[in-house]
């Protein structure tokens, strides 16, 4: 678009042949932009067809080409209106450091550091330029156009050391990765934590859903134990279905002690039943 404009603003100053036209372009813009002949010639082309220029053969058959009206409006038009600065041009340089931080292998500060040492060099070119154009003492208008240029290449490379310059500072401000090994109860292999009702379970009854172990009772004095043939047939608070009838006692001699010398034990005192017999009873 650039050229478009710039080949129209060259021929305000009257009709011109493309190769001459480019060299005047040069000239202003001191070779920044380099054109090759055939690029200037298929520009006029479009222009003439869009109706902002027109050409005519000239001396030696060469077409010399001159604004028309539509061509006049259109530089004024290009002059008057701000250059869009909302969607740049891509800047392979933005883009080069944009992957090397994105890709984890890289070496962002190589990166950085190589093209700051490109950009400091060309920087020193422009320096060299510049200082010769001013050594002249007098910038003619012509002149003017090319210092205009070649200071704005000086600025952008010195706006360019500065951006690499803060991303290094960034890279360095970053915090560092911690390194440290994993906890061993964190860590791989290591043995999972029991749960809350994992540990109630293997805790001896205090979690829920444990049933604690019943407790054994001893006899009270005097009473015969159940037997444990009796255990799965009697329910708590029903009568055995068998028992065995007390031993009948001796009549009791009026003459002589019992056995051993013990007196005869009264008859509310009487022993536990024989365990044989109550055995033969329940089978």
């Amino acid at each position: 678009m650039s050229i478009r404009y710039g080949l129209l603003a060259l021929l305000e100053r009257g009709p011109s042949h493309g190769a001459q036209l480019r060299l005047d372009f040069e000239a202003r813009t001191g070779a920044s932009w380099p054109l090759n002949i055939g690029q200037v010639y298929t520009t006029l082309a479009r222009l003439e067809r869009d109706g902002l220029v027109a050409s005519e053969t000239a001396d030696a058959g060469r077409q010399r080409y001159a604004l028309t009206g539509e061509g006049h409006r259109a530089v004024a038009e290009w002059f008057a209106r701000p250059v869009d600065r909302s969607h740049p041009a891509r800047d392979e340089l933005a883009i080069k450091i944009a992957m090397a931080v994105a890709t984890p292998d890289s070496d962002v500060r190589a990166v950085i550091s190589v093209q700051r040492r490109h950009t400091l060099r060309v920087l020193q070119g422009y320096a060299r330029l510049q200082a010769r154009a001013l050594a002249a003492g007098t910038v003619e208008r012509k002149g003017l156009a090319w210092l205009l240029v070649l200071e704005q290449l000086v600025f952008r490379a010195e706006a360019e050391v500065r951006w690499l310059e803060h991303c290094e500072r960034v890279l360095d401000d970053l915090p560092q990765p911690a390194d440290g090994p994993p906890r061993a109860a964190d860590g791989p292999g290591a043995e999972p934590r029991p749960s809350s009702s994992g540990a109630a379970r293997a805790g001896g009854g205090a979690g829920t859903g444990h049933r604690p172990h019943p407790v054994r009772r001893p006899a009270r004095p005097g009473r015969a134990p159940h037997h444990r043939c009796t255990a799965a047939t009697h329910h708590h608070g029903d009568a055995p279905p068998h028992r065995a009838a007390p031993p009948r006692r001796p009549p009791r001699s009026p003459a002589g002690p019992h056995h051993r010398g013990a007196p005869t034990p009264p008859p509310s005192h009487a022993g536990p039943p024989e365990r044989g017999r109550e055995h033969e009873q329940c089978r």
